[in-house]
């Protein structure tokens, strides 16, 4: 429907006929009751407007009415004959001056209005579109004369995409019409719906004028498909073919999203028999009332007053029957009058569910209205003298803002857009097979909340009361992460175990995150715990026996000591050198207690104390044991002939010796310590379900200088001792250290490998381990001999016993 809009002067007392204006003859096959609607719709607003002393006062607004057929070439044609000023009639009689057209309105579709954009855009024409949606339209370079007042669809598109992803519809098909309004908004819809992470199973395309094969295609693939959600850009009338195919396969089951174009639409809603689109969902217009209006158009018995062929078919096409006064005649349909009652009648016609789109004809007529209102500068009256352009008229309805008598408002943004606000409707079946659109929530562009559903039950597909699933991999729960499958979209994966060490605590995480170090992700991966700290303690098992064999130790060595100190007088503790025994006693007793330290939480002062204390301690025993060898080796070198040795090994250099060796190792520990000391370390990386407390060693080489430098002194020590080792069995001290210091070396070669293979905790059971088996082992292999001839055989602990030489054996 084209209608053009152009005003004429006249007097206060003639505007009641001047607007009076009989519709041109319609030319097509049939008669199109919408469009017959929408013409309706602005004669209405032409007639208001004629009628108010506010608006353009004094002044009368004139029409005339083509109809485009649905042919784009014929609405150009129109168009054309508007812009050059062929409105011929009787209305030129009744306007003072030269008629002009000064505004288009329509037409209905995108793609004619491109057109028709295209062909008056250089005359400034302004072209104002009550229902075309196409986002292309927005394009001022192109289409610098276009405005509409019905959303875009770039908002339209967004809206749909929003409410799929507000359901959780991530695999979905695409239906579009194909041709501008189809494909702009569909492309819009995809971009959109892809940045939201919706994948789109298929996309496909076609015409209402199709070839049959081209929709069976189509059919093919929704059987085909898994998405069990239809996104639908299509007119009224493409959905009418599609809807009466799919009834003969059956096909049913799909949820279907639709647009403006066929949600509200009760013709569609009859011709689905098979119920294919029950619980359907989409975008509409919102609702509007206007006064007066149903009655106005509803009331087409004045038509018969104009003369022309119009009411003839428009009765005709509505009763089905033919006009007595006509004078062809066919002998199959009834005649009638031209009387009859049109309340009795329900068809497309009488339903007034497109009242939203006759509201925007309503607004698109006093747009004009209020741009010529301001041009004239009217007030109690208007300027008639002001010559009337259309591109001031363009110019001025760019800028208008009002609102109609039913408190809606009107204006157009820079793009020649009215604000964008759909209602949300759901088809609900009733009990009586018809169906119910039921508005269930808006979607306001203007909005912080753009999608808002109201607290209402909606119907799904097949009256489902469950929301449908659509999806191409199932969500993926907290623990797990997706991964793509080959070849497909991203919305199709698989759900993988995040790995050790990771967790994810969301729904469809595409990454696992890593936990803290001080953490570890629990059974089920969706969250981290605080990993257990691990240590050698007092109350474990392990840490209560080592415990147990330190204070042993410590007991047996104060013991030994007390027995040496009674009997200190005694020839077998005076002959083997009783000041380096006491001494050696010492450094066991501290042996043993050094152990402890290495029991416990690590500290900063417990991690340098128990390494350096370690090596000093080791030192000094190891330097007395050092000591009593070569003062064996002298004593038995004295009894020689010009043996003069002894004299040069007396008890201060026994001291002194023992002292420099310790002062060696002293000053390696304190350089350690300086240097780079041993400190607590929490080790992440040994176990992954623990953290172990541990003492790092700080400085590598100062750990090992100290280890190395009691080692070279160990195998001095054996060296010596097995030198001595032939020397007569009463003096001879020097195989029980020979004993002592194999038993040393081998656990402390022993030790190596096992400490640099024991993992957490038991690296330092190890080491305690070693430290209490060399202390046992001098212990036992130098003190207790001795200890047992003093208590058990006090006959052998003369001075004559000690004297007399015995056989000697080799080792």
């Amino acid at each position: 429907m084209l209608g053009g809009i152009f005003s004429l002067h006249s007097s206060w007392k003639d505007r009641q006929h001047s607007y009076v204006h009989k519709p041109q003859p319609l030319q097509c096959t049939s008669l199109n009751f919408r469009g017959f609607q929408f013409a309706q719709a602005m004669v209405f607003a032409i007639e208001e407007i004629n009628n108010s002393t506010d608006l353009l006062p004094g002044l009368s607004l004139g029409y005339k009415i083509h109809d485009s057929c649905g042919s784009i070439a014929r609405g150009v044609r129109v168009a054309l004959a508007l812009a050059n000023g062929d409105v011929d009639g009787p209305l030129e009689n009744l306007c003072p001056r030269p008629a002009q057209v000064q505004a288009i309105v329509g037409e209905t579709s995108s793609s004619p209005c491109m057109a028709i954009a295209t062909t008056v855009g250089p005359f400034r024409i302004p072209l104002i579109s009550h229902f075309a949606t196409c986002a292309c339209l927005s394009d001022k370079v192109k289409y610098p004369s276009f405005l509409r007042t019905i959303p875009s669809d770039y908002y339209q598109s967004r809206a749909l995409a929003h409410l799929v992803k507000h359901f959780g519809w991530t695999w979905v098909g695409a239906i579009r019409t194909n041709d501008d309004y189809g494909n702009n908004g569909m492309a819009t819809f995809t971009k959109t719906a892809r940045g939201l992470g919706i994948c789109l199973e298929y996309s496909v395309s076609f015409f209402r004028t199709d070839p049959p094969d081209k929709i069976q295609k189509i059919i093919h693939v929704i059987k085909a498909s898994t998405s069990k959600v239809i996104v639908t850009f299509l007119s009224h009338m493409d959905l009418d073919v599609l809807i009466h195919q799919l009834s003969h396969h059956n096909l049913t089951g799909y949820q279907w999203v639709g647009t403006e174009s066929w949600i509200f639409d009760s013709q569609t809603a009859a011709l689905d028999q098979s119920h294919i689109l029950n619980g359907a969902l989409g975008l509409s217009i919102p609702k509007a009332h206007i006064g007066g209006m149903r009655e106005f158009i509803l009331d087409v018995k004045r038509l018969n007053s104009s003369g022309d062929d119009t009411f003839r078919q428009f009765w005709e096409t509505l009763f089905d029957c033919q006009l007595a006064q006509t004078k062809s005649s066919s002998g199959n349909q009834r005649t009638c009058s031209g009387f009859e009652d049109l309340s009795g009648v329900q068809n497309s016609f009488t339903d007034m569910s497109l009242m939203p789109i006759f509201n925007n004809v309503y607004k698109a007529v006093y747009a004009v209205a209020h741009a010529i209102h301001g041009i004239l500068g009217c007030n109690t009256k208007c300027d008639t003298r002001v010559q009337l352009e259309p591109f001031a008229i363009l110019h001025h309805m760019k800028k208008i803002r009002f609102r109609t008598k039913e408190g809606d408002e009107v204006y157009f943004n820079e793009n020649g857009d009215p604000a964008a606000k759909y209602e949300i409707i759901n088809w609900q079946p009733t009990e009586n097979g018809t169906v119910k659109f039921v508005t269930v929530g808006v979607y306001d562009a203007t909005a912080d909340k753009q999608l808002n559903l109201h607290n209402k039950s909606l119907v799904w597909a097949e009256n489902s009361q469950q929301v449908p699933v659509s999806v191409c991999g199932e969500k993926c729960p907290p623990g797990t992460r997706k991964v793509l499958q080959k070849g497909k979209p991203i919305c199709c994966y698989d759900c993988a175990r995040c790995a050790e060490g990771e967790f994810s605590n969301i729904t469809d995480s595409v990454t696992c995150t890593r936990c803290h170090p001080e953490f570890w992700p629990n059974e089920r991966r969706d969250a981290c715990t605080r990993k257990e700290a691990e240590f050698l303690s007092y109350e474990e098992v392990m840490g209560a026996l080592l415990t147990v064999a330190s204070l042993l130790g410590l007991c047996s060595t104060a013991a030994v000591t007390c027995v040496f100190f009674k009997y200190r007088k005694s020839p077998i503790v005076r002959a083997n050198n009783s000041e380096l025994s006491f001494l050696l006693l010492l450094s066991l007793t501290l042996c043993f207690l050094c152990s402890l330290t290495f029991i416990g939480r690590p500290t900063v002062w417990s991690c340098m104390l128990r390494h350096t204390a370690f090596g000093i301690t080791f030192v000094l025993c190891v330097s007395c044991v050092l000591g009593k060898t070569v003062v064996v080796l002298m004593a038995f070198r004295s009894t020689f002939p010009d043996g003069h040795v002894m004299k040069w090994f007396g008890p201060a250099q026994q001291r002194l010796s023992v002292l420099a060796f310790t002062l060696i190792q002293v000053v390696i520990c304190v350089l350690w310590l300086v240097i780079a000391p041993p400190f607590p370390f929490r080790n992440f990386k040994e176990f992954k379900d623990k953290i172990i407390l541990e003492c790092a060693v700080g400085s590598a080489v100062g750990f090992w200088a100290v280890l190395g430098y009691i080692g070279i002194l160990a195998m001095l020590c054996f060296v010596l001792a097995f030198l001595a080792r032939k020397l007569p069995d009463n003096f001879n001290e020097a195989k029980l250290i020979t004993f002592s210091m194999l038993i040393f070396s081998a656990v402390w070669i022993t030790f190596i490998p096992a400490y640099v293979s024991s993992p957490g905790k038991f690296s330092v059971a190890v080491e305690i381990f070693a430290i209490l088996a060399s202390s046992f082992g001098l212990l036992i292999c130098i003190f207790i001999p001795k200890c047992y001839i003093i208590l058990m055989q006090p006959e052998k602990n003369t001075r004559k016993s000690i004297r007399s030489k015995g056989t000697v054996k080799s080792l």
